[in-house]
């Protein structure tokens, strides 16, 4: 993880940034898809983003997840010619929540169907930090300390051993014998991977949009990732970001509380688009990307971080093998969060405490080749309810006779 140098506080025209802001910086060489919320049909439509414009889709793809399930998306899309809905630059304008026209099209997440799942622990800073919040039991004032003792042991460069081999073994044994092994290192080194539901089908979040955190935690903070797009029969065809939404204090307290630690309402973002893979953007350049990290809060507060995918413990094509096959289908596809190297460790209020959201918390999670996901943090109880699910995508699908 690199810390990025501070910036000076400037003003924004809104917080959520501009469209250009948004897309890749290669957007014109780009296959980008996603959702929108279209009041006229009363209900979702999947588009497609190309030359700064908003095509529907529905008429030839009821949902995201009938684009996903195609043997070549991205070749596909790319050559469709959807109704236009408008610029990019009015449909995000109209998507902040205080801002937005009920009459006018608006920004969701950019999958549906698919189940959403992600993967702990795939990186050695977030795996020490995992122990550290075990041995910690939530207590910030413990963690400083608990920290130095753990990293003069084990060491943060681990990022080159293999989980599940016989090195990781030898480590596990002597990790053992000190008395420091850990479940969370169980998952970091050893043969199997942490993969979770985040979230249920429909309940992630967009872009310009609240992600919430439960107003009774005190230690919690994002967890910029990537987020890979799996097909039923475990193809990989796309990627975007993810905000994997997490409350240390409570996964701190017992690892059988991950369930609330991460997935509350508004706990998970998507977004801004879905980037299909093609001859320009596959599961290599997934590999090599670099995701940078930027909060600003309403109190001055600014920390900004950028994590390198080299870095990961485990191959991304390895954690979908584990996602699924054999043992476990997911017919509508999924999508899979690859973990984070983000642990935020930087003072915000007291020293050794560590950082934590407030209300108000602006975070963007970019990459160039995917985009920026901005977010503002809210309590989760304060976000919007969810309150659309299957059913009500059905009903909507059906009425519109896309079905």
């Amino acid at each position: 993880m690199t810390l990025l140098p501070p910036e000076a506080p400037g003003a924004e025209s809104n917080w959520f940034g501009t469209a250009a802001d948004m897309l890749p910086d290669d957007a014109a060489e780009s296959v980008l898809i996603g959702r929108i919320w279209d009041p006229a049909a009363g209900g979702p439509s999947p588009v497609l983003v190309r030359d700064g414009d908003v095509f529907d889709l529905s008429a030839d793809f009821p949902t995201v997840r009938d684009i996903c399930e195609l043997p070549d998306p991205a070749a596909v899309v790319a050559g469709l010619d959807g109704r236009r809905v408008g610029s990019l630059a009015q449909v995000l304008a109209n998507t902040g929540v205080a801002d937005r026209d009920p009459g006018r099209p608006w920004l969701l997440a950019p999958v549906d169907l698919q189940a959403l799942k992600a993967a702990g622990v795939t990186f050695a800073v977030s795996m020490i930090e995992r122990v550290i919040e075990e041995r910690a039991r939530g207590d910030l004032a413990r963690a400083a300390e608990i920290r130095q003792r753990i990293l003069a042991e084990v060491g943060a460069d681990l990022h080159a051993l293999t989980p599940g081999s016989a090195e990781a073994a030898r480590l596990k044994e002597l990790l053992v014998a000190e008395g420091i092994w850990s479940q969370y290192l169980e998952v970091g080194i050893g043969p199997d991977a942490e993969i979770f539901t985040k979230g249920q089908i429909l309940s992630a979040m967009g872009t310009a949009v609240p992600v919430g955190v439960l107003a009774a935690s005190t230690w919690n903070n994002p967890e910029p990732e990537v987020a890979l797009v799996v097909q039923s029969s475990g193809r990989i065809v796309g990627a975007t970001l993810a905000n994997d939404v997490n409350l240390r204090d409570v996964e701190g307290r017992s690892a059988l509380l991950l369930p609330k630690a991460k997935d509350n309402n508004a706990s998970c973002a998507l977004g801004p688009l879905v980037r299909l893979f093609d001859d320009r953007f596959d599961l290599d350049r997934v590999r090599r990307l670099e995701v940078a990290l930027e909060i600003e809060g309403e109190d001055g507060f600014r920390l900004g971080a950028v994590s390198d995918m080299t870095l990961m413990s485990r191959d991304p094509e390895s954690l979908v093998e584990q996602l699924t096959g054999p043992q476990h289908q997911y017919p509508d596809g999924a999508v899979l969060m690859l973990g984070t190297m983000f642990a935020p460790i930087q003072d915000r209020d007291r020293p050794g405490e560590g950082f934590t959201h407030k209300v108000g918390d602006v975070v963007r999670i970019s990459s160039p080749p995917l985009g920026t996901l901005v977010n503002r943090v809210r309590y989760a109880e304060d976000c919007a309810p969810w309150d659309f699910g299957v059913r009500d995508l059905m009903g909507s699908l059906a009425r519109r006779g896309l079905l």
